[in-house]
């Protein structure tokens, strides 16, 4: 059976300390990203991704950009490694999306990383002037979950797996969707350690202030299909483009749809993770059991990839 390849990109949470640095001490192309990313910036990305502290790298306004970065680095080097990987699509986890278009070829590196930036900052902005949080809920079904919502007055935030449905709001009013779980049947309901309430109406001041400065990027058409979390479908053409990364940030990440539609519409049967950790691997696994799905964070991961990429090409 021929092997299509889909890409998926890491959120916000993914990130580690040390992402990249094996990478960017052994591959000109990954060192290359970061420095590129440094002068950019004007601070030292690269150092916060490679050397911490982690309560640095954690703040909104740092990890999507070492996430975008990184994401970046280790596909330039397996693109390095590999001619004529059969790459068919590319979807990432909220933030992840934007490396997906960069990937894709619908902004350039520089283009994609001061969207970044801009998000981040925005994003931030939104947190500090709201009292928001969000809360994961596991083991209950979506129409309970909905209902949960509904009656507390919050947002659903990601569809991340069967099982697994995060919703995000007011702190008060998470605190009563975790009260309401075990009446609807919801097996655990985990209030998690973030900044805000993203994915909520909470971040409409951010989606605002993102909307003027997307419409500041020369937007083409991805070379792939990028499919769009708040739609679960390809994107075509700059409006396209620009409304779903606008409305994501207040919109519900649907990527139980979105991976659904990457193996059943567009055929993918392998796909990449590239970022740190193994998140995307293990939500995959609970969309699709069975699916192929490599990831690559560091050099060891790379080097077990592009064994088994070399075996399916």
């Amino acid at each position: 059976m021929a092997k299509s390849i889909a890409l998926l990109f890491s959120g916000q949470g993914a990130q580690q300390v040390g992402m990249g640095k094996d990478l960017s001490q052994q591959f000109a192309a990954a060192a290359n990203r970061f420095a590129i990313a440094d002068a950019a910036l004007g601070y030292s990305i690269s150092q916060i991704a490679f050397n911490g502290p982690i309560e640095e790298l954690t703040k909104t306004s740092r990890c999507q950009v070492a996430l975008y970065v990184h994401g970046v680095a280790v596909l330039e080097v397996l693109r390095e490694q590999l001619d004529n990987l059969p790459i068919v699509a590319a979807a990432g986890l909220s933030l992840g999306e934007l490396t997906a278009h960069a990937a894709a070829g619908t902004f350039d590196f520089l283009s994609g990383l001061r969207l970044v930036v801009n998000r981040g900052r925005y994003m931030e902005e939104a947190c500090n002037i709201t009292c928001g949080t969000m809360a994961a809920f596991i083991g209950g079904d979506e129409a309970s979950v909905r209902e949960i919502a509904r009656e507390a007055d919050v947002d659903i935030a990601n569809m991340n797996c069967p099982g697994q449905i995060v919703l995000s709001g007011e702190v008060g009013k998470i605190r009563k969707a975790v009260d309401l779980a075990k009446d609807y049947g919801v097996r655990r309901a985990v209030p998690l350690n973030v900044a805000g309430a993203f994915h909520s109406r909470l971040m409409i001041s951010a989606e605002v202030k993102l909307r003027k400065a997307l419409a500041t990027v020369p937007i083409a058409n991805p070379a792939t299909k990028v499919v769009a979390n708040v739609t679960a479908q390809p994107v075509s053409g700059e409006s396209d483009v620009l409304q779903s990364l606008a409305k994501q940030i207040t919109g519900t990440v649907r990527w139980t749809e979105s991976v659904e539609h990457i193996i059943d519409q567009l055929g993918c049967n392998v796909l990449l993770e590239l970022g740190p950790g193994e998140t995307l691997a293990g939500l995959v696994g609970r969309i699709r059991k069975g699916t192929e799905v490599l990831s690559i964070a560091d050099c060891r991961s790379l080097e077990r990839a592009l064994a088994r990429l070399r075996d399916l090409t």
